[in-house]
């Protein structure tokens, strides 16, 4: 057994002090103790008025760093009447010599259990300007555990699997692929059978255009119902009447605007390119979704032509592989880490600060931040640090991935992460064949129905939301540290009614389960045939058609080595935990192809 020493000041206030039985948690960062009732000298009181008393608290095991207390109140059986205390401070000393402090300056009543954080204790950080803020942390090991072995066993495979692809990689080769098939030599062991087809049929416009609706990155197209004028294709082009497609809703646009003009990486000594292209599809009668007009640069010009499906074979698909290389930094980048990674970083901070284990929220949520701080602070730390592995292999490494998250942060909107609302907003609410759309929306209605019959369970009536402290603390939080407080994106400054608390909970729930899914879990299966999805792309675009050809397409496509680095950060990055628990996935076909299908526990 392990002791902490608790010390407690009761204020000078008038009725401040009480008689009661009062029983306290000390949280830390490897565990937590039971619920304590303090007991105080032989007929000492000593909560009284003024009172400074010390007590002991034992723990089987060391609880690591403090960085919460939770105390509550119960009445003696002889005075059951109502009674409030209040205390001004809680100290903790710890059986490792440190000294832990937690202001309370509340009145505790018989009503809940009070939850306070240690004064340096769960703070937050800031990564970048103008990107959500982060848990400051000094090492890992000084993370928040709820279950401190299957934590440790996950640090434990992330290394392992860091040491093992490390052998398997090709050597840090600067040399460009002589031969396309050559790259298939990377792969090591099985690969997907999705990665299979890619290899087969990346080529393909109608599967480039597949991708759009139900590939990693489902978040960009949306229906056209205007050209935009920087875009000047025309009917003749693309052998269409635009109008009349358009009237029909037959033409969608991506537009990757928000990648241009970032500042390019240099990897093995050479600059890299990362293009801001337009893409504008067409639906055919057999509910086919084909590129019909690409053009790599937003400004119109002599030297940045439209590429179309009659031009030369290597022409148009230099113009393919070059949005491809886009999309996976809009994926990677804003989809994917910012839009659930670091957004889940800030719900789950803002729970541990705000919410005891006991509120009903942190009940209903907390199994859904699940390893999210290992996994960011391992990601700050490996991927997208400098000289990170994202620094090593992505064309926008470096100073471009913090402008473009900064862009991507300024653009975040709460309707663009609540998938009906995102749906009808880009016009695809009648898409056919759109398989994230579909599953997405019943697993969003699976998910409002039950944090609906929860939270109504809870709250009553909208004054009980309104009232409910803690819970405006975790919104104002999250406003705060996870939106910067721009009232712009929509995100809900309080609380005031059950069914807007319904509503963004659901948000949270689906941000941190389904949707991290959908745009992670098929990283390798889309991008482990690395010309579908080159991370970074080593020479200029065309300038003007007939000049391209496969030795063209080689000498742009990654050299060897970062090629392998990509690849294996790819099959990293689609690995779910060993004790992953994968949620909502049964009978959807957005899902079926990630989960791992073996004894995992699914709920």
């Amino acid at each position: 057994m392990v002791d902490h020493e608790v010390t407690i000041s009761t204020s000078f206030l008038d009725d401040a002090g009480t008689s009661d039985n009062v029983f306290i948690k000390l949280l830390g960062f490897d565990g937590s103790s039971e619920h304590t009732k303090l007991i105080g000298l032989e007929g000492d009181s000593p909560f009284t008025r003024g009172a400074v008393s010390r007590f002991k608290v034992s723990c089987k095991d060391s609880i690591g760093n403090l960085f919460q207390i939770k105390l509550k109140k119960q009445p003696l059986k002889e005075f059951p009447e109502d009674s409030k205390w209040f205390p001004t401070k809680v100290v903790v000393k710890s059986p490792e010599g440190e000294t832990y402090k937690f202001p309370i300056y509340k009145w505790i009543d018989d009503s809940e259990v009070y939850c306070f954080t240690e004064e340096r204790g769960l703070c937050w950080e800031v990564y970048g300007e103008g990107i959500p803020h982060h848990l400051k942390v000094d090492s890992y090991l000084s993370l928040p555990l709820w279950e401190p072995r299957r934590d440790l066993q996950f640090a434990i495979n992330l290394a392992e699997t860091v040491a093992s692809l490390g052998v398997k990689l090709l050597s840090d080769s600067k040399e460009s692929w002589t031969d396309i098939d050559e790259i298939k030599g990377v792969f090591w062991g099985e690969y997907p059978d999705i990665s299979d087809y890619v290899q087969k049929h990346w080529k393909e416009d109608a599967f480039f255009g597949e991708q759009f609706l139900n590939g990693v990155n489902p978040m960009l197209i949306r229906r056209c119902s205007a050209l935009p004028r920087n875009f000047p294709v025309t009917d003749k082009a693309v052998s269409l009447s635009l109008t009349d497609e358009m009237k029909e809703g037959n033409i969608f646009l991506c537009d990757y605007k928000s990648l241009d003009g970032l500042t390019p990486n240099t990897i093995h000594g050479k600059e890299q390119y990362l293009m801001a292209p337009l893409v504008l599809l067409h639906k055919t009668p057999d509910n086919k979704l084909m590129p019909i007009a690409i053009q790599l640069k937003q400004t119109p010009a002599g030297d940045n032509p439209i590429f179309y499906p009659t031009d030369s074979e290597y022409d148009w698909l230099m113009a393919k592989i070059f949005v491809r290389g886009a999309d996976f930094h809009e994926h990677e980048l804003n989809v994917h880490l910012l839009r659930t990674h670091l957004l889940a970083e800030v719900f789950t901070v803002s729970l541990l600060r705000n919410l005891s284990e006991e509120h009903p929220l942190h009940e209903l949520l907390v199994h859904h931040t699940r390893y999210t701080l290992q996994i960011n602070y391992l990601a700050r730390g490996r991927l997208i640090s400098e000289e990170g592995i994202l620094d090593q292999i992505a064309a926008a490494g470096g100073n471009g991935m913090k402008e473009f998250l900064e862009r991507s942060t300024a653009s975040l909107t709460y309707s663009s992460l609540c998938i009906p609302e995102d749906i009808a907003e880009r016009g695809l609410e009648d898409v056919p064949n759109f398989y994230y759309m579909d599953d997405g929306r019943q697993l969003w209605d699976i998910i409002h129905r039950f944090v609906q019959g929860v939270l109504r369970f809870h709250y009553k009536n909208d004054a009980m939301v309104q009232k409910d402290e803690s819970l405006q603390k975790w919104i104002s939080d999250i406003f705060e540290h996870g939106f910067l407080s721009q009232a712009g994106t929509g995100i809900p400054q309080s609380f005031t009614t059950v069914k807007d608390l319904v509503k963004f909970v659901t948000m949270v729930t689906f941000t941190c389960s389904a949707q991290h899914s959908a745009v992670n879990s098929g990283q390798y299966d889309y991008g482990g045939w690395m010309p579908n999805t080159p991370t970074t792309l080593r020479c200029a675009p065309p300038t003007r058609k007939g000049t391209t050809s496969e030795d063209t397409m080689l000498q742009t496509l990654p050299d060897q080595g970062t090629t392998a680095k990509g690849m294996a950060t790819m099959w990293l990055l689609s690995q779910p935990s060993k004790y992953a628990y994968h949620r909502y996935c049964q009978g959807s076909r957005l899902m079926a192809s990630h989960c791992p299908g073996d004894d995992r526990k699914c709920v």
